[in-house]
């Protein structure tokens, strides 16, 4: 009984590390989908009336895998 009490927790902790929450900035639609381990951001900002920045930044306990930042004049 007590491991399965364990297993549980295990997994509930696991989740809880996993699951994302969505942020949407009000920027032009940037949504930024935040766990407690991970983060991934994906940028579609309005700069001025210039344009706008798109791309995509992966970040693993606050270390930045990937980022793949562009900016398009319209």
């Amino acid at each position: 009984m007590k491991k399965k009490v364990i297993r549980i927790a295990i997994i509930i902790i696991i989740l809880t590390l996993l699951v994302p929450i969505p942020l949407r900035f009000k920027d032009g639609g940037t949504v930024k989908y935040q766990a407690i381990l991970y983060s991934i951001t994906d940028y579609h900002a309005l700069r001025g009336t210039d344009g706008y920045d798109t791309g995509i930044v992966i970040k693993v306990l606050g270390i930045t895998l990937y980022e793949n930042m562009t900016f398009d004049s319209r």
